[in-house]
């Protein structure tokens, strides 16, 4: 294809036309005259592929453009970049790969396939000459892989924390309101309405921030794709999804949520990537942060994402991490980044490539704070037999304090704060504090970051 200043019009083929495919779609014939301007050259969306024909657009395209084959899309000599949005490993992959095969630069949005096989496609772009970008994969319309690709370059990174799923953080922000009502309720001696997990997810999927299965979300695979992808690029080594331990938020509890707030913190589902002198520590969980953390007070849908290098320190990008308008942001920013390099017939982006094989620690290597919440049989001598279990395992208590005694149980809650203590010997203590005949359940097991 050509690629010289010459270029009056870039073709574009969109492979997926729902929310976004549509919004990128819109963008483009919207904004025409000025991406024209900006670029150099007119985008022309040629081809859009769908699976159904019959199915309502929310984008009116010109006649024969939409169609339900895609080799049409992807063989048109007139389309420079194909758009992929239909999500998913397979067929996306497939059609990534044979995109490049046919010469074409891709933007995709796919979170899954990138974090589980975006190294390999990339280096097989770069063979071939053509580009891979995929800003839209992680954060919505937070710019967090140009800065990881390009303005971040220099400097050594350490750290990936992040909120960076706006189902769960809306989830979490909801249980946690709950729990602030429902001590004032207490105080004045009213029973407070339901306010647990399936409440609150309840209300996300009538608002429309929960799918109808929400499992990729409630469950962590999400945060873990996209952690996977912002931990591949800032430690410049491989880091797949298989390696970031991964837990969800379906467990959690209002009394929970009561707990952290008494202690001055709040919960949210992290995805952490620290570097460490053994290896890399990757990780996706509910956890404890002190609501002195700038990320504590990252609220409802919103994501956000804090790296520190050792030249910037701590930088911190915060917004709208999903939803149609910001992914088609994203996506088309990376067009005209892609479009702009095609007219000067330039390649402007440093290839990204593995510099090192970094190990992957197990979660066994953990260090840090812990908290407990126990159900135990209320009488004498239950602390004592607990902390002795800890002890032996080189867990120190920092705090405990004894909830809602059952009378008629006769049962308690014990809420246990440890002092920094290595998970291996957390989960071991765990294991064998179940078994003592004076320890109900043990109801609750939070990580305390920050």
């Amino acid at each position: 294809m050509p690629t010289n200043g010459n270029r009056r019009q870039i073709g574009v083929g969109l492979i997926g036309l729902g929310v976004v495919g549509s919004g990128v779609a819109r963008a483009l014939i919207e904004r025409r005259d000025y991406f024209a301007r900006q670029v150099g050259a007119e985008l022309v969306v040629r081809r859009a592929a769908v699976r159904n024909l019959q199915k309502p657009r929310a984008v009116e395209l010109p006649p024969g453009t939409i169609t339900d084959d895609v080799d049409a899309v992807l063989a048109d000599p007139a389309i420079d970049i194909i758009v992929e949005v239909i999500g998913g490993e397979e067929p996306a992959g497939t059609y990534i790969r044979r995109a490049l095969e046919a010469g074409k630069h891709v933007v995709t949005a796919n979170k899954e396939l990138m974090a589980k096989v975006g190294p390999e496609l990339l280096a097989d772009a770069h063979r071939r000459g053509l580009d891979i970008m995929f800003e839209a994969s992680v954060g919505g319309g937070i710019p967090l892989i140009a800065p990881l690709r390009r303005d971040l370059l220099a400097n050594k990174i350490s750290s990936i924390r992040a909120i960076i799923n706006g189902t769960t953080n809306y989830i979490l922000t909801s249980m946690a309101n709950h729990a602030a009502v429902a001590e004032a309720l207490h105080r004045q001696g009213l029973e407070p309405p339901p306010g647990g997990y399936e409440e609150a997810l309840r209300a996300a999927q009538e608002l429309g921030y929960a799918e109808p299965d929400p499992t990729n979300d409630v469950e962590g695979y999400d945060a873990a794709y996209k952690l996977a992808i912002m931990a591949t690029l800032g430690f410049r080594t491989r880091v797949h999804p298989s390696q970031v331990h991964t837990e969800g938020i379906t467990r959690l509890s209002a009394k929970d949520f009561e707990a952290a707030r008494e202690l001055g913190y709040a919960i949210k589902l992290l995805a952490i990537a620290e570097r460490t002198p053994e290896g890399i520590i990757a990780r996706v969980a509910p956890a404890f942060i002190p609501l002195s953390e700038p990320l504590a007070r990252v609220d409802g849908v919103y994501n956000a994402v804090q790296i520190h290098g050792d030249l910037t320190g701590t930088v911190l990008f915060q917004g709208r991490g999903a939803g149609s308008e910001p992914t088609s942001s994203a996506v088309v920013a990376d067009l005209l980044d892609l479009a702009h390099a095609i007219v000067l017939g330039t390649r402007e982006r440093k290839y990204w490539g593995p510099e090192g094989d970094v190990p992957v620690l197990g979660l066994e290597h953990l260090e840090t704070r812990y908290y407990l919440r126990v159900k135990v049989t209320d009488r004498p001598g239950v602390l004592a037999q607990i902390a002795r279990t800890l002890g032996d395992h080189e867990v120190s208590i920092a705090a405990v304090n004894q909830k809602e005694t059952d009378t008629h149980a006769q049962t308690a809650d014990l809420v246990i704060m440890t002092h920094r203590a290595r998970e291996g010997a957390v989960q071991a203590a765990l294991r064998e504090m179940a078994t003592l005949p004076v320890v109900v359940q043990v109801s609750a097991f939070l990580r305390v970051e920050g």
